[in-house]
């Protein structure tokens, strides 16, 4: 009975692509079933296998694993548009919540432009240690053939959309930490070379198959890091160059004379919601499968984000004597922002603990560090995904287990002999902890000092920052020619 099932899926499958060339050979029943649970297994088919004796009969994507990435890229920017838009968007005050707005839908806009250029090119094609070459270039060859560097069954076209998403958002989580004060038109040229001198070289070195702390699938990698779903690409680059570009432009007229309060917790609890759902494309999508790994990043993201959600509110609860809803989103997207690096390599239990610390240390860097050290982080992006961002990989480190994640003690070359491995199964529960604060101070410096040049240029030439009767005005008016609410 096994072997007819076999060959009823086979025979499903078949039609699918029987628009590609014929392979070489004819693959015997046995190869065939080898291909089939190589496509369940995500592992790779007979025509991947160096110096194949026979050809594959499934020669291109797997419909289920093209569908399931598709599914998550959409999930991605939804985090972006509409929910960090709005969440940011109902922080700010009324007369710059358009500003919010049109910085996200800008910087979407300008990122895909860079994407197709040269973007997807640096950070996945191979190249140097630190940052990829063109061979993908204006999106050359990226078609809806799987490149194996990066997934068996996934369609290139697909894989670089779904990583769009991820770029997309990452230099427009930086705007909450500047909002209501910096140009627009400040925003969109910092972003634009800040993509090229920050994100990209991080993210090649992360996750490109290459990249000098790419710890899982580069086993010459200087830094045997890991980061399952962008702790250190995403969260640390974006925070703490936030840091610095708040820093620049200085605190906001009335700051600490004026209230400041948010204009719509509705909003803003509308776009947490929205944040949290797309967080599971993500998480769980950065598996690049609907495998077990997915349902574990699925499974750890849920806790960490809840568990988190309900420690911060808890805090205010006792410190304050009242838990507010602000508390319980910010603690909501603490939690998210922590467990990402984690997600794909922890269990229920390192999730707990993942989201009690999420709860914790990002709630005293909002309310006392702030405080303490003065600078105006309007939304607080530092507070959460910088600090965030950074005890989460950081802890990465320490609660990392190779049961749920078999990629931690992969021998890439099929071998068990350990030169051939990845490094990792020798370091997890041991010495990862030290690889990840290199990989951390690695992120920190090129994030701080990127943006530092940066950001001094960019004052130079143009501006950072409106003039004092536009910012009281607001930016809605002023910048975009609209206002977020008519009231007459």
């Amino acid at each position: 009975m096994r072997v007819f099932f076999f060959i009823a899926i086979i025979a499903f499958f078949s039609p699918l692509h029987a628009e590609l060339p014929s392979p070489s050979g004819s693959p015997s029943l046995e190869q065939r079933i080898a291909d089939l649970e190589a496509y369940v297994n995500n592992s790779s088919r007979g025509a991947d296998v160096v110096n194949p004796a026979t050809g594959s009969n499934i020669g291109g994507p797997g419909p289920s694993y093209n569908a399931w990435m598709m599914t998550c890229a959409a999930l991605v920017l939804f985090m972006t548009l509409p929910g960090l838009a709005l969440f940011y968007g109902g922080l700010v005050r009324a007369k710059n919540v358009l500003s919010v707005l049109a910085q996200c839908l800008g910087i979407a806009g300008l990122v895909t432009i860079l994407w197709w250029v040269a973007g997807y090119s640096l950070v996945f094609s191979r190249g140097s240690p630190f940052i990829g070459g063109l061979n993908f270039a204006f999106l050359h060859g990226v078609d809806a053939r799987p490149n194996s560097d990066y997934s068996y069954w996934v369609s290139q076209n697909v894989f670089a959309m779904y990583q769009l998403m991820f770029a997309i958002i990452t230099p427009a989580l930086i705007i909450g930490a500047v909002a209501e004060r910096m140009k627009f038109a400040a925003v969109l040229v910092f972003v634009g070379a800040w993509m090229f001198a920050v994100y990209f070289p991080i993210a090649h070195m992360v996750w490109g198959i290459d990249g000098w702390m790419n710890g899982v699938w580069n086993p010459a990698a200087k830094i045997t890091a890991i980061d399952f779903a962008g702790g250190t690409v995403v969260h640390m680059t974006s925070g703490w160059s936030a840091l610095v570009l708040c820093i620049f432009l200085g605190h906001r007229l009335g700051f600490r004379r004026e209230i400041m309060a948010p204009h719509s917790m509705v909003l803003c609890m509308v776009g947490t919601g929205l944040l949290w759902v797309g967080w599971y494309g993500f998480n769980a999508g950065s598996a690049l499968a609907p495998d077990g790994i997915a349902a574990n990043a699925f499974m750890s993201t849920t806790l960490a984000t809840a568990v988190a959600s309900f420690t911060w509110a808890m805090l205010e609860y006792a410190l304050r004597g009242k838990p507010s809803v602000l508390g319980f989103c910010s603690g909501a997207v603490a939690g998210l922002v922590v467990i990402t690096p984690a997600c794909g390599y922890v269990g229920p239990s390192g999730a707990v603990i993942i989201g009690i610390a999420a709860g914790i240390v990002p709630f005293f860097a909002c309310t006392k560090l702030k405080t303490w050290l003065g600078y105006d982080d309007a939304l607080d992006t530092f507070g959460i995904h910088a600090v965030g961002g950074t005890l989460g990989a950081f802890l990465t480190g320490f609660l990392t287990t190779a049961t749920v994640n078999p990629n931690l003690s992969l021998s890439l070359a099929g071998s068990l002999n350990p030169a051939t491995q990845n490094g990792l199964a020798r370091i997890v529960g041991h010495t990862l902890w030290i690889e990840q604060s290199k990989a951390i101070v690695v992120t920190i410096t090129v994030a701080v000092v990127g943006s530092a040049i940066i950001g001094a240029i960019v004052r130079g030439v143009i501006g950072l920052r409106i003039a004092p009767e536009i910012e009281r005005q607001g930016l809605d008016i002023n910048q975009h020619g609209e206002e977020g609410y008519i009231t007459s």
